[in-house]
């Protein structure tokens, strides 16, 4: 009996012990006090983990906290509430003053209300605050940070806080706590993490900032482990920049592998034809904001087959008016198709103004994927890395497993027996070229999420689309696939080398000597020249 009224007193003893007691306190030391008894009191706040202290640090990193003599106010609007106390005042005081918080404080702020968030029940919420925390937090937090690591059951959020722990715990006093963080640290592939190792090994005056040799040491061997792991991170960056490239120099030299590679006409106005599917999506763009706000979002898939058809239209107009005369004719075409994109730069400047215009991502395209810390895939990159592919898987069946197709292909080879076996070889030019300048309109469409748009957009590309063409070998789109891909990966590799003007120099120079060892290209040479 004697041990059962014992435990029933432990027992009323736990449950009639009060929470948390909300720190008025560290309330008046964050309002009253000085830089270091403010940083001190929001440390004190964030362990405390109470929800006032919360809307208190809110309300200061909001400007809504306010003093009206020594009573600490938190006005939102119309309603003032005692911070102390908690009470609702009917109206805020005339004679309340803002408090101002400088860097540091704002900076501890945010670190403050972050840790406090890690509580959150939303995802978004608890991986926004990680994130702000892994820039930097007070080691007071480090309790709440382990709090938030022991129920996280996220793993890509708990391997955040890991790392956010870690750091906190290399600047202990205890030595056998800071070297498990040290080795922890190995296993991130943050940026920051190579920051606080090199701290470790710092050297002033000729000495080693830290006088332990055994924390040095584990330094050393965690710095090389990150470092290698963001050698890694780097690579894949260089390496998505290298297809991301080279998708675009596929899809602007795609339409030229048909006009140049497939029926001979060299067109110099070709750029420009990217520029008008570019100016295409910007009107598209512009009639959505004007007449279906609403459905912003969905503009792009309607300026796709709207830039298609405007540069294609524009191409067959030109066929028809100028180029059909001129076949056979290398030279004139090359001054015709030149003065034609002259004109076209002079039409857009006058219709649109010199000036560039912006054209915004849709929401869906703007963002990206992290896949490493140090490696962001934008949204827009991949967006068009698919539809490069998809264009050219397009390409492939419409000239292998269309009527149209068989028709180019046997105009290209033979264009007098396909014309002796019923061919209309006018016709067929006029759709192929039509084609060729449709897919230049796609690639505006494309290179306007990416990029500024304006006059002069075709001409920064218009040399790299024939070097792909040429390169990969006349008339041959697998040729084309290859180059562009090659060209794009060797620019970005010999960038990060030696810079973007030495790295064009260099692959041009590339493109010269292969061209004079092997003319045909990295494919064997097919097109109307073969029969003449």
């Amino acid at each position: 009996m004697r041990i059962t009224s014992i435990l029933l007193l432990l027992l009323f003893s736990v449950l009639a012990r009060p929470a948390a007691a909300f720190d008025a306190d560290a309330v008046r030391a964050l309002v009253f006090g000085d830089g270091e008894q403010q940083v001190a009191a929001i440390a004190a706040l964030v362990a405390d983990g109470d929800a006032r202290g919360a809307q208190v640090l809110e309300a200061l990193a909001e400007g809504e906290l306010k003093t009206s003599g020594k009573r600490i106010l938190i006005v939102q609007g119309e309603k003032a509430i005692d911070a102390i106390s908690g009470a609702v005042l009917s109206a805020p005081h005339a004679d309340a003053e803002e408090i101002i918080a400088n860097n540091r404080l704002r900076r501890e702020l945010a670190g403050g209300i972050a840790a406090l968030k890690l509580a959150s029940a939303d995802r978004a919420t608890r991986l926004a605050a990680a994130k702000e925390l892994s820039g930097g937090a007070a080691e007071a937090m480090l309790p709440l940070v382990r709090k938030a690591l022991d129920r996280e059951d996220d793993p890509g959020i708990k391997g955040m806080l890991e790392m956010i722990a870690a750091a906190m715990e290399i600047k202990s006093s205890d030595r056998e706590v800071r070297i498990a963080a040290i080795r922890r640290l190995a296993t991130s592939s943050n940026r920051d993490t190579k920051t606080l190792l090199l701290g470790v090994l710092e050297r002033k005056d000729g000495a080693w900032v830290e006088a332990d040799a055994d924390l040095r040491a584990e330094a050393e061997k965690s710095l090389r482990v990150v470092e290698g792991q963001l050698a890694w991170g780097e690579r894949a960056g260089l390496a998505f920049a290298g297809v991301s490239l080279g998708s675009i120099l596929l899809l602007a030299a795609l339409g030229l592998a048909i006009t140049y590679g497939l029926m001979g006409v060299i067109n110099m106005a070709h750029g420009e034809l990217i520029m008008i599917g570019a100016y295409t999506t910007y009107v598209v763009q512009n009639l959505f904001k004007l007449h279906a706000p609403g459905a912003f979002d969905w503009y792009l898939p309607c300026a796709v087959p709207a830039s298609f058809i405007m540069a294609a239209v524009i191409g067959m107009i030109l066929e028809r008016g100028v180029i059909r005369f001129l076949y056979g004719r290398p030279l004139e075409t090359l001054l015709a198709t030149w003065g034609i994109s002259l004109v076209l730069i002079q039409a857009v400047r006058t219709l649109f103004g010199a000036q560039n215009v912006q054209v915004e991502n849709p929401a869906w395209m703007s963002g990206g994927v992290e896949m490493l810390t140090n490696v962001v895939l934008p949204y827009s990159r991949i967006v068009i890395i698919a539809f490069v592919a998809v264009v050219l898987a397009c390409m492939w069946l419409l000239l292998t497993r269309t009527r149209l197709g068989l028709f180019v292909r046997g105009v290209t080879q033979n264009r007098a027996m396909a014309s002796c076996v019923g061919v209309p070889t006018g016709r067929v030019d006029t759709l192929a070229f039509g084609l060729g300048c449709g897919i230049a309109g796609l690639a505006g469409c494309a290179l306007s999420q990416i990029g500024n748009v304006g006059p002069d957009l075709g001409q920064s590309y218009i040399v790299d689309s024939f070097m792909v063409v040429v390169l990969g070998g006349v008339g041959q789109l697998a040729g084309t696939v290859y180059a562009a891909l090659g060209l794009g990966f060797a620019n970005k590799l010999l960038e990060s080398w030696s810079g973007a003007v030495l790295a064009k120099i260099v692959v041009l120079v590339f493109i010269i000597i292969f061209i004079q060892k092997r003319p045909q290209g990295l494919f064997a040479l097919k097109g109307r020249s073969v029969e003449n």
